[in-house]
């Protein structure tokens, strides 16, 4: 069965070995990045998806907050290895940090009581999608991805540096950038495991 975007999805994979040499310029990323989280659905068109997108040296300034954060909390022994892996992700050429705004979240369960304790469920499976429209599109730019949760580690430092809303809500970070290696093969449950199928 050919299908183009099972073909897209497929494509996707994880990137840890990022570098800089992407061929497209920084606003034609930003756009890509922007539209794919403008066209990822959300419960009730809620919009509820925020993001920050970071190139060159501020994406960096991002992982050096990272790295700051955690070594308050990472053995001192321990923090090479910790060090490296943060490294890794400023290799790139820029980072995406998705949020999800409260205040959206917080309206809707007052303008809809009897789903009030569903819409933050609702908020984090919008911003997965968004995250995985994101990665998608990125990989079909040619672009390596992965992504990270060091949230809630750099909240408040990358809220002062950026500006970020306090109704903003850290969920994800993406860095992104050239694919500087291949990926191996991957690997997938059997499919009686995972699904049940009927009718």
């Amino acid at each position: 069965m050919s299908n183009t975007y099972l073909d897209a999805i497929t494509r996707r994979r994880t990137q840890y070995a990022l570098g800089r040499n992407v061929t497209q310029s920084k606003d034609e990323v930003t756009a890509l990045i922007q539209e794919a989280i403008r066209q990822a659905p959300s419960s009730f068109n809620s919009q509820s998806s925020r993001a920050v997108i970071l190139h060159g040296e501020q994406s960096v300034a991002f992982w050096d907050i990272v790295k700051d954060e955690l070594r308050k909390i990472v053995p001192a022994d321990a923090f090479a290895a910790t060090e490296g892996k943060i490294n890794s992700f400023a290799a790139g050429t820029g980072t995406v940090l998705f949020y999800e705004d409260q205040d959206v979240v917080k309206g809707l369960q007052e303008q809809f009581p009897l789903y009030a304790d569903n819409f933050p469920v609702w908020s984090e499976q919008g911003s997965g999608i968004a995250q995985y429209a994101v990665w998608v599109a990125l990989s079909e730019a040619g672009i390596g991805a992965s992504l990270q949760h060091y949230n809630p580690l750099p909240d408040a430092a990358v809220a002062a540096k950026w500006g970020v809303p306090a109704s903003w809500k850290l969920r994800a970070q993406m860095p992104f950038g050239s694919n500087e290696a291949g990926f191996g093969e991957k690997g997938f449950i059997d499919n009686a495991t995972r699904f049940i199928v009927a009718g």
